[in-house]
């Protein structure tokens, strides 16, 4: 009995101590932990951060952008476009009038042509159109809601120059369009050829004299754009003075074409376009 009260007391003796340690090491830590810098315990933090990689992924968005516009400034036969509609085709002949005539024509051209400042309308606003007309043909002419009366009085200048569009391109016309733009701020904005009254597929010959104007076009967008034009293909085609340019096939289908204002002082510029004319509501069919 005596004996193991002893060693009762022994072990108490050997708890005591072993008690006081563990409890005297957390004190110890947190000293240490106090007697660190700010700098020092955010570096151990640091050390303990997981290492990631970076891991590049691309955009999900597409990344589109606006096609260059195509230039045609020499002679030839160009598509343009295929579609369901048909093939659009442009052919451009410089100098189809050389330069000599062609100052004659200009001159009797704005002398001679009973040139006349319309009204446009657009949005139901009326406004001045930022060019001269002149209408000849045997039936009257509707387009962007203005009326164009018959005038089968052609002037003699005008009827040579038929003439010569039709024996060299094998195409035959009945009427003409004419603009006289005075300045760099005469234009025509975005349209198409399309009317009724010029059948499917018209064949348009539009013939330039005077200053150069850059004649653009653009494709129509397709149903799922809604009418953005943004992305588009573009073409560019400079009309010197003499020039001719045949637009045909699905081209007024599937595209429209302006000519645009210039920044730069640019001198009157006379554009005759020929075209067939059929009487409605018949020609829609044709």
């Amino acid at each position: 009995m005596e004996d193991k009260r002893r060693r009762a007391r022994v072990q108490g003796a050997w708890a005591a101590p072993a008690k006081s340690q563990a409890t005297a090491q957390p004190a110890a830590a947190a000293r240490s932990r106090l007697s660190q810098t700010p700098g020092q315990a955010w570096k151990n933090k640091e050390q303990q951060l997981p290492e990631r990689a970076f891991v590049f992924q691309e955009p999900q968005l597409v990344v589109r952008t606006a096609p260059e516009p195509r230039v045609i400034d020499r002679e030839g036969v160009y598509e343009i476009s295929l579609s369901p509609t048909g093939v659009s085709r442009v052919r451009l002949y410089p100098g189809f009038v050389d330069l000599k005539e062609a100052d004659w024509i200009l001159e009797r051209l704005c002398r001679d042509v009973p040139w006349k400042q319309r009204m446009g309308i657009r949005e139901d606003i009326t406004y001045p159109q930022p060019r001269l007309t002149a209408w000849y043909g045997e039936l009257p002419y509707t387009y962007s809601r203005i009326t164009m009366e018959p005038n089968p009085h052609w002037h003699p200048v005008l009827c040579t120059l038929k003439s010569r569009v039709e024996e060299n391109t094998g195409y035959t016309f009945n009427s003409l369009l004419c603009n006289l733009y005075r300045d760099e701020k005469d234009s025509v904005d975005w349209h198409s050829d399309d009317e009724p009254s010029l059948g499917s597929c018209p064949v348009i010959a539009s013939l330039s004299f005077g200053a150069t104007r850059t004649f653009e076009m653009r494709k129509k967008p397709p149903p799922e754009e809604n009418g953005d034009y943004t992305y588009v293909e573009r073409v560019k085609i400079p009309l010197d003075h003499g020039t001719l340019l045949i637009m045909e096939g699905a081209t007024q289908a599937d595209w429209q074409h302006r000519v645009p204002k210039e920044y730069h002082s640019r001198e009157r510029r006379v554009n005759l376009t020929f075209r067939t004319i059929y009487p409605e509501p018949r020609g829609a069919a044709w």
